[in-house]
């Protein structure tokens, strides 16, 4: 089993595989799982419970379980990084972007991705590496 040592990287991947290409399934959906368990509005049970800013533990511990096979990381050839992917909604329903909630602080994770070529938005602050740039310039990975 593959195993990420950045959380936060691990959901970038995860919303290339899962909800750009949909070849990472079923999609998650904690709307979804949430009405299974009887709770109809998802970002009134997370202000009720005091539970905004946080990543939700249900979707914590589906996502830090998922298994992503070899073969599936080698078709990730871009990774867009954005406040308003998906994952970061699953994650936390209510999160505004206005914080370090997802931040990557860590990218060791790209030996991971062995076709990867491209970064997009790589400004963003959600990549708190300071090195970053250097890193992505010795792996020949460009950025947009």
């Amino acid at each position: 089993m593959t195993t990420f040592r950045d959380f936060n990287f691990k959901l970038l991947v995860i919303e290339k595989l899962m909800y750009t290409d949909e070849s990472l399934t079923p999609a998650f959906s904690i709307n979804a799982l949430m009405q299974e368990r009887g709770i109809p509005d998802v970002q009134g049970y997370v202000y009720d419970n005091d539970l905004a800013f946080t990543v939700l533990e249900e979707s914590r511990r589906y996502f830090e379980a998922l298994e992503i096979s070899d073969e599936l990381l080698a078709t990730v050839d871009s990774l867009l990084i954005d406040g308003g992917n998906q994952v970061y909604y699953e994650c936390s329903p209510v999160w505004d972007g206005e914080d370090d909630l997802f931040d990557v602080h860590s990218l060791d994770d790209l030996a991971l991705l062995p076709n990867l070529k491209l970064i997009e938005d790589p400004g963003t602050t959600i990549l708190a590496v300071p090195d970053k740039l250097d890193i992505f310039a010795a792996r020949g990975i460009e950025l947009d």
